[in-house]
């Protein structure tokens, strides 16, 4: 399987990568994100993980998706505030927002702010960053 490595960042229980996959523990908000990953993943959005359901100890299992990251480096780095990145972000929020726009979650869905979707709502990111 792979040694496990922390990744950086992750202010609300962290993450690990092993191989190809990251691992984290789940909350109650989980099915609702996996949902909406799955519907990404029909839409051909390629810019987030799959979900690949759960490990042996009972962590979520997504896809690694390669790149940079500021993680928990300060000073942020020099490309952190670059337009290039500026329009990396914006480019990918809002072709996230477009790939979102046609997901209707499953009844009772929880969201780690709670919140309720209803028609009309997209689901957003929240928590775009470099």
């Amino acid at each position: 399987m792979g040694e496990e490595q922390r990744l950086a960042g992750g202010n609300t229980g962290g993450a690990v990568r092993i191989g190809d996959t990251v691992r984290r523990t789940p909350g109650p908000w989980t099915p609702s994100v996996h949902a909406l990953l799955r519907h990404l993943k029909t839409v051909g959005f390629d810019g987030a993980p799959r979900a690949r359901g759960f490990d042996e100890h009972g962590r979520e299992v997504l896809s690694f998706l390669p790149g940079e990251t500021v993680g928990v480096t300060r000073p942020w780095p020099a490309w952190a505030h670059s337009d290039d990145a500026l329009r990396q972000v914006a480019r990918w929020l809002r072709d996230l927002h477009a790939a979102v726009a046609g997901f209707v979650p499953p009844a009772g869905a929880r969201w780690r702010e709670g919140g309720v979707w209803r028609p009309g709502l997209i689901v957003g990111h929240n928590d775009a960053a470099p």
